[in-house]
């Protein structure tokens, strides 16, 4: 079997390759013969004043993404891609109390019971031994008996101090005096209800809380484990697992700040530290309570570190989930970018990326635009828009190379996973500028709740 340097070292070869040769076929770099479009064109003749000015606008605005594209390519290449499993580096008898918290609206209740039943067989294997699961839910989902396991049902007249709703509100009540059961230097792991662990996500857990140096950790999730439910929306989000080892690992493991922020789920945190940053952050925090929360404790000072080790979830079943998925995203960040009580040195790149995603229906135009309108600009910023895209089509096969396993699928089946990630790029931009779109111009003060729950007959 191939070394997981060797897997790195080639990963490595096959991304700077094809960025190279995006570059030089594509004319960023404008190396030999090759013809500029644009090349003996007077735009401000031929095209008038303000068309000009609004194509080289729309030519800029590609460029707001660079900032989180050098992170991601400097995340899959600076670290290794594909570590091997995750040792222990001290005795779980000698980690403090671990607390895996689940919130959900109670919605889906048999989901909830098969995975906490899951997560605390997988705690037990691994060797977990000082630890609980704890559900937090707006509806009673009926757990079955057992001491390491607590439901926690969120009163309907709870209201918190600045008025947090959806998901803040049910995590806030679980730091009320009289609800808590943890002491301050307890830790909680976050999960969505459908989160499943791994034996080398409690492994790296166990490591991080060991360590103690941050109090506060995420890791690696991947959405292509056991049946896949819809194709198109799990390749799709292959995306999303290179931007986990990518820009969310090099943040973490070079920074220990959260600056483009983090996921919702696979968080770890100190009790004490959870309480001070609190969740209560009214209806402006609670959209993306989780991006919120992160920007919170930057600006005091705390610092996060990447936890090794894999957490499973799925994909949205349906297109219309992943739509409402991505739309109430956008609007949550938004939300968080807009907030006074977050200061501009603490969300600047925060901001930068949102405003890359809010403005992806007019810099998405450029595809057209360009071939259509050719303007001369300068040879940095054509190299670097060719290089924004080859870095982002990468991530899609990288995300599969990480997703799948090539002794698992085979070598047919596993290209055709790469070419089918390759295919939903189109479909991905048209679900995010519709999200966007949508969500400019609609309430944004909703939380939609994606059904994980599997569907009696499993399309594999």
């Amino acid at each position: 079997m191939m070394s997981s340097r060797m897997k790195h070292a080639l990963h490595c070869c096959l991304f700077i390759t094809l960025i190279t040769a995006f570059e030089v076929f594509t004319g960023g770099a404008r190396i030999g013969d090759l013809a500029d479009p644009s090349a003996g064109v007077d735009p401000w003749q031929q095209y008038g004043v303000f068309a000009t000015c609004l194509l080289y606008f729309f030519r800029l605005l590609a460029l707001l993404s660079l900032p989180q594209v050098v992170f991601n390519f400097l995340g899959l290449t600076l670290y290794n891609a594909f570590p091997d499993g995750v040792k222990l580096k001290g005795s779980p008898l000698l980690a403090p109390f671990i607390c895996i918290r689940v919130v959900t609206r109670g919605d889906f209740p048999q989901l909830v019971r098969r995975n906490v039943k899951r997560n605390l067989k997988r705690c037990v294997d691994t060797g977990l031994e000082n630890f609980m699961i704890e559900v937090v839910t707006d509806k009673p989902v009926g757990l079955s008996a057992d001491h390491r396991v607590r439901e926690v049902v969120v009163p309907a007249t709870y209201r918190t101090k600045t008025g947090a709703l959806f998901k803040s509100r049910a995590l806030q009540y679980c730091l009320e005096n009289g609800v808590n059961m943890l002491s301050e230097h307890d830790w909680i792991v976050h999960l969505d209800e459908e989160t499943l662990l791994t034996e080398n996500s409690v492994r790296g857990i166990l490591n991080f809380v060991l360590d103690g140096k941050h109090p506060f950790g995420q890791g690696l999730i991947t959405y292509a484990n056991e049946d896949v439910v819809n194709w198109v929306t799990t390749l799709a989000d292959s995306f999303r697992v290179a931007d986990d080892m990518g820009k969310l690992r090099l943040q973490f493991s070079m920074f220990h700040r959260p600056l483009f922020s983090w996921k919702g789920s696979y968080v770890v945190t100190q009790m004490s530290w959870e309480r001070q940053v609190s969740f209560d952050n009214g209806p402006d925090g609670s959209v993306a309570e989780d991006c919120f929360f992160a920007m919170r404790a930057f600006k005091e000072g705390l610092t996060f570190n990447f936890i090794e080790g894999e957490m499973w979830e799925k994909s949205p079943f349906t297109l219309w989930d992943f739509l409402q998925q991505r739309k109430r995203w956008m609007q949550g960040i938004l939300l968080v970018v807009h907030s006074p009580i977050i200061p501009v040195r603490h969300k600047l790149l925060l901001a930068v990326s949102c405003y890359s995603w809010v403005t992806m229906p007019l810099s998405t135009s450029n595809v057209i635009l360009a071939a259509l309108f050719p303007i001369p600009c300068p040879p940095l910023m054509d190299f670097l828009c060719v290089f924004i895209g080859a870095v982002n089509i990468y991530m899609y096969v990288f995300g599969v190379m990480k997703s799948f396993s090539l002794y698992r699928f085979g070598a047919v089946r596993f290209v055709l996973c790469i070419l089918g990630a390759l295919c939903t790029i189109p479909f991905n931009v048209l679900i995010e500028n519709v999200a966007v779109i949508w969500g400019l111009f609609s309430h944004k003060y909703r939380f939609y709740v994606v059904s994980k729950e599997l569907p009696a007959s499993v399309t594999v």
